[in-house]
């Protein structure tokens, strides 16, 4: 065998047991294709283990409908009464899985586009689909809103930007985004704001008309957002309400699965109240965030050259003040919702997002890949890959 084989065979033996004693050699040498089956073997895991738990938020979502009029939270469980009027637990579990395949098929198409799948690519994708702040979670998180967010925004980076008609299309998802849940003006509009600048202001140029089209496509966005968040409570008492999803319940004798109907009631105020009330206790897992985002150094690493390499200082400085407001979005959510596991893991997916969408703009120069035979980022690499998903309020 060659020098670099770490493994000894015996001088004489066969071409097939030489090639055996060589298999262990070139996993330790390059272990990324090995890295991405077992990520794929975790993902399965945690969605076994899914599959198991009592769907309480997303169920009662997939039952609240415009019946009563124009409430908050309401679009995905009025476009499911347009098939049934009973829904089955199983449906959250069925309508979060294809959401999640097409999430997973619609990031493999924009990595190829965007890098291509080669040997030298494959850290890069594992560093990314195989975080755990992103598809990993998604599955943990099956059946609640957040993956809408990041579909619409894989959308976007894969269509054409040529025209008006790509600031319209973003401006419809924002919409839908913000009727699924209005928090999404603060998770994901921010990130396709950002797409939009990117691949259709900066490579097409600005003029009077698609400024102001743009300037009226988020005057009408932010205004659904402040009508959903102010005058989208439920308009009668919360037993009729409690009466009325129970009808629409394929088994209504699971009423533990309408526990959370109060959320439909709950005022800014008083979400912003506990989310303070936890904040000792749930501040105990920032640290934890902390290692898994440090865990992503040589992802972060390889952005910062990838805006540093960009061929415009305006370019750079635009960029890095996107980030940072996407950013303090996000912190506006900490202080508002303490569902900070999903708040770290979306932000993480959004800056996911960003980088190949700066990937798209010009370059003085081509930027290194993350190095596939570094000692360090291997030992990264195999730590992300091992850790099944973040959370969905503290860590793990």
């Amino acid at each position: 065998m060659g020098p670099g084989s770490r493994f000894a065979c015996p001088g004489r033996q066969r071409s097939l047991a030489r090639g055996w004693c060589r298999v262990p050699a070139n996993i330790l040498q390059n272990p990324w294709r090995l890295l991405l089956a077992i990520n794929a073997a975790v993902i399965v895991g945690v969605f076994v283990h899914k599959i198991q738990l009592p769907p309480y938020v997303p169920y009662i979502h997939l039952l609240v409908d415009y019946h009563f009029g124009f409430i908050k939270r309401a679009l995905i469980g009025a476009a499911v009464a347009l098939f049934t009027d009973k829904v089955p637990v199983w449906l959250v579990f069925a309508l979060g899985g294809v959401t999640w395949l097409v999430t997973l098929g619609l990031y493999a198409r924009l990595f190829q586009k965007t890098f291509g799948f080669t040997a030298k690519t494959l850290p890069l994708f594992v560093f990314i689909a195989g975080s755990p702040f992103f598809l990993k979670n998604f599955m943990h998180t099956l059946g609640h809103f957040d993956i809408y967010g990041c579909a619409f925004a894989l959308v976007l980076l894969l269509m054409p930007s040529r025209s008006l008609l790509f600031v319209a299309t973003a401006a419809l998802f924002s919409i839908i985004l913000v009727l699924i849940h209005h928090i999404h003006l603060l998770m994901y509009v921010p990130t396709i704001v950002t797409i939009v600048v990117i691949r259709h202001y900066l490579a097409h140029g600005l003029s009077r008309g698609n400024i102001a089209f743009g300037l009226l496509a988020l005057a009408i966005v932010s205004a659904l957002f402040f009508a959903a968040q102010f005058w989208g409570t439920m308009p009668i008492p919360e037993a009729d309400f409690v009466a009325y999803l129970q009808t629409r319940m394929a088994d209504p004798s699971h009423t533990d699965l309408l526990q959370f109907a109060y959320i439909w009631y709950q005022p800014l105020a008083k979400e912003v109240s506990d989310t303070w009330g936890r904040l000792p206790h749930n501040s105990l897992g920032i640290p934890v965030f902390a290692l898994l985002i440090w865990l992503h150094t040589p992802l972060w690493r390889f952005l910062a050259k990838l805006i540093g390499s960009l061929a415009s200082a305006t370019y750079r400085r635009l960029v890095i003040a996107a980030l940072i407001g996407i950013s303090l979005a996000y912190l506006v959510m900490f202080a508002m919702v303490f569902d900070y596991s999903r708040w770290i893991s979306n932000w993480a997916v959004c800056m996911f997002l960003i980088l190949h969408a700066v990937k798209m703009l010009p370059a003085a120069r081509e930027t290194a890949l993350i190095p596939p035979d570094d000692r360090k980022t291997n030992i990264f690499g195999l730590i992300i890959t091992l850790v099944p998903r973040v959370g969905i309020i503290r860590p793990f």
